[in-house]
């Protein structure tokens, strides 16, 4: 996974599960000021990892009408499993220590 061409930073992502669904969790490392971000999300790139070794880049975006979006690109699950490309609803940031917990909500609307 290459940096992105802006020169920003990619932060670490763990993922609770093999893929995302309404409830799932995603724990991102390396934000500065966790409660900071918690309150007020702010773009990100992400090194997405998957609990079955899948690792993915996807896009924390923030858009004034829907709110925060985490952008997922077409994958491939460890088992074989062929997941489109999303955009999932994050309802829910919060501060967890060093790190910034992301909860999955619905896919957002095209």
């Amino acid at each position: 996974m290459s940096p992105p061409a802006d020169g920003a930073a990619v932060h670490a992502a763990r993922c609770s599960h093999t893929h995302l669904f309404p409830g799932a969790r995603v724990l991102v490392e390396g934000v500065p000021e966790p409660e900071a971000f918690a309150a007020g999300p702010q773009p990100l790139t992400l090194a997405l990892s998957f609990t079955d070794g899948v690792l993915t880049e996807a896009e924390l975006v923030t858009d004034p009408e829907t709110g925060t979006v985490l952008a997922v690109p077409a994958h491939t699950t460890d088992a074989g499993t062929d997941i489109p490309d999303h955009r999932w609803l994050v309802p829910g940031t919060a501060a967890d220590g060093d790190h910034v917990r992301l909860t999955i909500g619905r896919h957002a609307p095209a």
